[in-house]
Formats: structure tokens, C-alpha cells, sequence
């Protein structure tokens, strides 16, 4: 049986382009640092970022945790929004690993307000303050949201006022860069000294994220990467879907965002549920209902025996995610299948 699988876009599955391209790639040893088509991915992927030099890490939560190995010393302090995926759902690597605090300056959804992230931006003059050394932006938003080019740009001058550098979580950065209607990426990059980019969610790798940015500190976050057991021997193989990832299908996630639309807007036409719209910028749905606790606790299960996987209830809201491997059709069933649910399915 085939599912329609709405949990999160993490799910996609690599395209046939991509097992044909792992299938034929030529091969070395990571950590002989001889493997030909890592270093092709490297390269492409730091040319694309517009930065000079890129590692490939195993996922998102590895990248970023390379990044604030990169740029921070134990003792320093992050300045970061809340509800970034760093903050909220890392298992608190930065703690444990970097040995970091983290600062919250007034953000919503993402967009952090300058004046703010000015006044968490302290140095090491004070004895009783960690220092501020990095600023994290998130973009786009674990929320949903997307932070805009102005907001980007005025974080990282407020940064650099300072001396301090900024980090792009940038996870979903291609998803941000469609909703921003940006052809080339690196609009967004240049208002930041690193980026992580994944290759898997919406551009279908199987594995792997992209860390950018300057050589000396992609050299140290490959450093880090190798503390944290990232050394992958014959990586080339998931360099193959990775390159494939941004050469091809960076492009398409703009589909997933129309479908995400147009199934927010389904979902929104059924009585007791309210589709969060000031967040429904990339291809994710949040949604609120009016269920009981009973029914809420009913509805993944509920759904699975439909043939739909979806996450429960999470802090009063429910998430749907698209992509490349949901159809405009897999939207229109789905939202028939809630409307039912909510009637009392």
C-alpha cells in the first residue's frame, strides 16, 4: 500500500537520477581526503553558497554543531531566535558539545528585531557576562516562516558592528530562497559568514548537508566534524545524490510550496480548523482544531488507516508538510480525509 506521507519533507526518497548516479560513482576515502566526487560536491556546493570552501557533513544537526565548534570557544555565548531548530530541537548539542549559552533577543517567527540582537551583543570586557560571539540566524524557519533579505541584512551589519560573526542555519535555505523569489541563493549567503544547507528535505538526498564559508573556518568545523565521528570513508556515494540535489532539483521546491498552499486553503474551508496563514511561506502547513484531547489523541491513527501519515499535536498545533513525492491529488485526498475526520470520522 502506498501512503501519502505528510510527517515532514525528510521523508522524500531519492530520485532514480540519484540511485543511477550512486550507483556509477567513482570513489575514495574521506579521511584520506581522496575521494574525487566529495570533493566535485565540495566544490559545487561552495561555488553555489558563494563561499570559498564547503565540507560535507552526515545531516542539519551535524553541520551546525561543526559551525558553533567553528566559531566559538567554551564559555561563549550564542545569540539566537527561541524557537530556532538549534535552540529547540538539537537535544541541546550546543550545551553539550560547545559548551555555550545561548542569548534570545525579541524574534518572531524567525525575525529577529536589530535593536534587540544589538543589546545581547556583549564582549568579554565584563566579567559577570559570557561573551557574545556568534549570532544564528534561521532561514527558513522551523516555524514555517520565512525571514526577508532586509531583516538578514540588517542582523548581520548589527554583527559586524560588533565583530562578531553570523551563522545561516540554513536547512531549508532553497525553500527560503523560492518564497523570497531569489534565482541565486547567495542573495541570501552574503548576509552571513557560514551556512548550512541540507540536501536532503525538498531537493531528495538521502543523506548529507553542505557547511560553507571561509576556509579557515570550514577547516576548522572539518576538524570538528572528524571529533564527532563524521569521518564517512567512501562518502562519494552520497555525494552523487548530493550534487545531483543542488544541480537539479533546487528549483522544484517551489511546487511544494503551491501544493502546500493550495492544501493549506482546503484545510482551512473545514469547520474548526484554522490554518496558521502568517506562516505558510514554504512548503509546511500548521494548523490548529478545536478537538477534543480524545480526538486529537485519534487522529494520526486514524489517518494511518486511511493510508495518510501525519504527525499528532505538538504544543496546540498540527503540521502537514509537502513534497517531492506528494502530488497535488495526494493534497485534494487528504483534506478530504480531515474533513471527514473533523465531522466525526
Amino acid at each position: 500500500m502506498r501512503y501519502i506521507d505528510l510527517r515532514s519533507d525528510t521523508v522524500t526518497q531519492p530520485t532514480q537520477a540519484m540511485r543511477d548516479a550512486m550507483a556509477a560513482a567513482v570513489v575514495g576515502d574521506d579521511v584520506f581526503d581522496d575521494d574525487p566526487t566529495l570533493h566535485e560536491l565540495e566544490a559545487y556546493a561552495a561555488e553555489r553558497l558563494g563561499k570559498e570552501a564547503a565540507v560535507f557533513v552526515t545531516s542539519g544537526m551535524q553541520g551546525n554543531a561543526c559551525a558553533l565548534l567553528a566559531h566559538t570557544r567554551r564559555g561563549d555565548c550564542v545569540i539566537i531566535d527561541p524557537h530556532s531548530h538549534i535552540a529547540d530541537h538539537e537535544a541541546g548539542s550546543y550545551a553539550q558539545l560547545s559548551g555555550v549559552s545561548l542569548r534570545f533577543p525579541q524574534s518572531v517567527n524567525g525575525t529577529m528585531d536589530p535593536d534587540s540582537v544589538r543589546a545581547c551583543l556583549t564582549d568579554d570586557s565584563d566579567v559577570q557576562v559570557a561573551p557574545a560571539t556568534l549570532v544564528v540566524v534561521e532561514n527558513a524557519h522551523s516555524t514555517g516562516a520565512v525571514v526577508s533579505l532586509d531583516n538578514m541584512r540588517a542582523i548581520y551589519e548589527v554583527a559586524h558592528e560588533k565583530g562578531v560573526a553570523v551563522h545561516l542555519d540554513g536547512a531549508r535555505l532553497f525553500n527560503a530562497a523560492a518564497a523570497l523569489g531569489v534565482s541565486d541563493v547567495r542573495e541570501l549567503t552574503q548576509y552571513c559568514d557560514t551556512v548550512m544547507c541540507c540536501l536532503s528535505k525538498g531537493l531528495c538526498a538521502p543523506v548529507g548537508s553542505i557547511v560553507a564559508g571561509p576556509k579557515e573556518l570550514i577547516w576548522r568545523a572539518r576538524r570538528a566534524r572528524r571529533i564527532l565521528g563524521g569521518g564517512m570513508r567512501q562518502a562519494g556515494f552520497l555525494a552523487a545524490a548530493g550534487l545531483i540535489a543542488l544541480r537539479d532539483m533546487t528549483d522544484r521546491v517551489k511546487e511544494d510550496h503551491e501544493n502546500a498552499a493550495y492544501l493549506g486553503a482546503l484545510l482551512d474551508d473545514i469547520d474548526g480548523i484554522q490554518v496558521l496563514r502568517d506562516r505558510l511561506d514554504i512548503d509546511m502547513i500548521f494548523f490548529t482544531a478545536d478537538w477534543s484531547a480524545d480526538k486529537a489523541a485519534r487522529y494520526p491513527a486514524w489517518m494511518l488507516e486511511h493510508g495518510v501519515k501525519v504527525t499528532g499535536c505538538a504544543g496546540g498545533e498540527y503540521r502537514m508538510v509537502c513534497h517531492h513525492d506528494i502530488s497535488r491529488e495526494d493534497c485534494t485526498q487528504t483534506a478530504q480525509l480531515v474533513r471527514t475526520f473533523a465531522a466525526g470520522g
